[in-house]
């Protein structure tokens, strides 16, 4: 089984093309989802133990452990010396399935590969872009988010020049969802003749 890595920089596309995938068949795993997930069972003691008040009714409150860790290097380190075991977990399940299925591909939809070392893992990336405007547009339309935010978040992610350098294949969001799914079609094409590069 081939392993795609997808990744890309807050507000580029990556939910759109991670769902173009799955509907290609594609099983697909998404890191975001079972980080809520966790946050809403097995992670909530050890984030209130290490973080006491930012969960609320058996749940981590994601805006109160944001305003905790977001410009704290030593708390974000703490945070994800709990959570990263547990995700890496839930990766494992989900690849073993998927490969017990007889998948030919499967994809890791991890926003922060690069920033994890989790390009090493996977056999190719596709990583994700859209213009600087329409990704700054995209996110300030979100709820609860501010430009301080924005760039607070930016800060921890690797540009998207630099992401763009070290991909396989890059997917530009910025003209609509059918030239997406066609570059996905042309992906999943090429991934036949790629040779398994991980471990």
């Amino acid at each position: 089984m081939l392993l795609l890595g997808l990744t890309g920089s807050i507000g580029m596309g990556k939910s759109t093309t991670a769902g173009l995938f799955r509907e290609a068949g594609v099983p697909v795993y998404d890191a975001d989802a079972t980080v809520h997930m966790i946050y809403e069972g097995e992670a909530v003691p050890a984030v209130e133990a290490a973080f006491p008040g930012t969960t609320v009714a058996g749940k981590v409150d994601r805006q109160k452990l944001s305003a905790r860790v977001l410009n704290d290097a030593e708390a974000m380190k703490r945070l994800e010396q709990i959570v990263h075991p547990m995700l890496r977990a839930h990766q494992q399940a989900f690849l073993d399935a998927a490969e017990r299925s007889g998948a030919p591909v499967a994809v890791l939809d991890i926003p922060l590969l690069f920033e994890t070392g989790g390009e090493r893992r996977v056999d190719a990336i596709v990583v994700v872009t859209t213009s600087a405007e329409i990704q700054r547009q995209r996110i300030l339309e979100r709820p609860m988010m501010t430009p301080e935010k924005l760039d607070a978040i930016l800060a921890r992610q690797l540009p998207d020049a630099e992401k763009r350098r070290r991909a396989d294949f890059v997917v530009d969001t910025s003209h609509g969802i059918e030239p997406v799914r066609r570059q996905i079609g042309d992906i999943l094409a090429q991934l036949a003749t790629i040779p398994r590069r991980r471990g």
